[in-house]
This record gives structure tokens, C-alpha cells and sequence, in this order.
């Protein structure tokens, strides 16, 4: 009997959706276990968000502070797993502190530890350098990063924005002024998520993971949009700054306004300017596209 752990955080319930229908043709095996647990901290985060809340965990997501962590049930941490697939968001371009503060915490340790992991991300659609951080913590507690499953809002990055920031702030999945496409990742999307149960299945079954990620990516589940990955790099060198700048500052209220007002500006002065070169440049970047896409498409780390 194979025992497969799906450790998950999934605020909205979107990511918990994919997970479910995701997993299902490993349930109806006879031969393979499935169980869920979902990560949870001493401290809770609300959803839908309050404007405030939400931007006051930047600096220690983006930082990845990690924040105290409510034990797993007992049996879970006495459980030997073949598999463990791991369900994580992505706040500020980076896991989300339940993820990050788990993966980083001694019960991350007892589980993990010389287990094969697939990896399943549910985000708007900035992604790439957030899996680089997952992986980073997977090697830090001896865990073998087997498969990746990228699931995002797939509409234009601009329409999402309003979509998804109303859908944080609302609870409501809905169609923004009557006509915008709902946000998040789409149902036909969800539903058909069971396609890579299926094609996980038989390497669980085998003991064997060669060859199964190029299968997944074959059958979608991996998007490589090189424009969001330029733009993921070069915000993550600006949160970088923001986040030194605010994390444990006397002004911290006044410098996350401040940060609200210059994420406003680099999304809708910034990024479209960035976009027309990047379109302009694209003749140039081919090499180093293609080289891109290759590497966040697999499951390898740059040392």
C-alpha cells in the first residue's frame, strides 16, 4: 500500500478545489492511501483580507519570517509517506508564511526527509522564483522535488490584477463591473486537474519518478510566459529593497502606504512600458528565453 500525504494551505479554498480533483485517480486505487492535512499557524490569516492586513505581511513574506506552527495531528508525524504533494500559494512573490513557516519548522523535518515531493502552486500568475524559494527549502530539510504543477489566473495580466486584488477583498469570485472574466484558476481548469493524478499514478505505483515531469509539462502543467518571468525577476529585486526598508522600521505604517502607492505605479505605469521593450527586444532574448523556459519548466535547482 502506497501512503501519500497532501499537505496544503489553501486560504480561499481555490488551491483545496485542485487538490481534491487532482488527487482523485490516486483515491480510487486500491493500492494507494491518501491523506490531507492542512497547515495551520497559531496565527490565523482572515480571508477575505482587510486592505491593511494584506499589505502588512509583506515584509516578513517576501523575507520569509517564519511564523509559529500548529503541530500536525500525531498519527501524520508517526507515518512513513512514499509521496508527499504539496499545495502552496504565493504571497509576494514568494510561499506564503503558513507554507514557508511549515517547511521551516522541525515537523517539516520529520516528514520530509529523504521523501519524494510534488509540488502544486495555485497563483495570479508570477510564480517561477517562488517554486526557486520552495525548492531551496526542500533541499534544506532532504526532500526530493520529483514533479511541479503550476496552475494561474490565465487571463491578461492587467484584467487580473483588478479581478483578483477585488476577489481578496471582497471573498466574492465574481465579475468585476458586470463584464471582467471571475479571477482565479478557471473551473474547466480545476475539473480537468485529474489529469496529472493520472499520469502521477503509475510512478507512484512504480517507486519511480524518471521522465514524469516532461510528462506533466507535455500535458500542461507547467506555462512558461518569459515576460512574467522578467517581471518576477526584476520585482523581486525591488522587494527587496522594500522589504529591508520597512521590516522592523518605527515608520512601518507610513513606509507600507507608501509601498501600496509604488506597487499601484510599477503595475500600471511600470509593467506595460517593460512589456513594450521586452516585445521590442525579443529578437535578442531568444537564447536566453529558451534557456529560461527549460529550467522553470523541470524540477532542478541552480546551485
Amino acid at each position: 500500500m502506497k501512503k501519500v500525504l497532501v499537505l496544503y494551505y489553501s486560504q480561499s479554498g481555490q488551491l483545496q478545489k485542485v487538490l481534491n480533483r487532482l488527487t482523485e485517480p490516486l483515491r480510487q486505487s486500491d493500492n494507494i492511501e491518501v491523506t490531507y492535512c492542512e497547515i495551520k499557524l497559531e496565527h490565523t490569516y482572515a480571508f477575505p483580507w482587510e486592505k491593511e492586513a494584506f499589505f502588512n505581511v509583506f515584509p516578513e513574506s517576501f523575507k520569509q519570517i517564519p511564523q509559529p506552527v500548529t503541530a500536525p495531528p500525531s498519527e501524520i508525524l508517526n507515518t512513513t509517506y512514499d509521496l508527499i504533494i504539496l499545495g502552496y500559494q504565493v504571497w509576494y512573490l514568494s510561499p506564503s508564511i503558513p507554507i514557508n513557516s511549515f517547511l521551516k519548522s522541525t515537523y517539516a523535518q520529520t516528514l520530509f526527509s529523504n521523501t519524494p515531493v510534488v509540488t502544486v502552486s495555485g497563483s495570479r500568475n508570477m510564480w517561477v522564483l517562488a517554486q526557486e524559494k520552495i525548492k531551496v527549502l526542500l533541499r534544506d530539510i532532504q526532500a526530493t522535488l520529483v514533479g511541479n504543477i503550476a496552475l494561474v489566473d490565465r487571463n491578461v495580466n492587467l484584467v487580473s490584477v483588478i479581478t483578483i486584488v477585488d476577489w481578496m477583498f471582497s471573498g466574492q469570485q465574481r465579475k468585476v463591473w458586470g463584464f471582467l472574466p471571475k479571477p482565479g484558476i478557471s473551473p474547466e481548469e480545476i475539473e480537468a486537474s485529474n489529469r496529472f493524478g493520472a499520469i502521477l499514478k503509475p510512478y507512484l505505483l512504480k517507486d519511480s519518478y524518471t521522465g514524469m515531469q516532461k510528462e506533466l509539462v507535455e500535458n500542461g502543467a507547467v506555462e512558461i510566459r518569459h515576460f512574467l518571468v522578467s517581471m518576477d525577476k526584476k520585482a523581486n529585486k525591488m522587494f527587496k529593497v522594500w522589504s529591508a526598508l520597512i521590516y522592523n522600521s518605527k515608520n512601518r505604517k507610513a513606509l507600507l502606504k507608501v509601498f501600496n502607492y509604488y506597487l499601484f505605479i510599477a503595475i500600471w505605469l511600470i509593467s506595460p512600458i517593460v512589456h513594450m521593450f521586452h516585445l521590442l527586444l525579443l529578437p535578442v532574448l531568444c537564447k536566453s528565453i529558451k534557456r529560461d523556459k527549460k529550467y522553470f519548466e523541470g524540477i532542478d535547482l541552480k546551485l
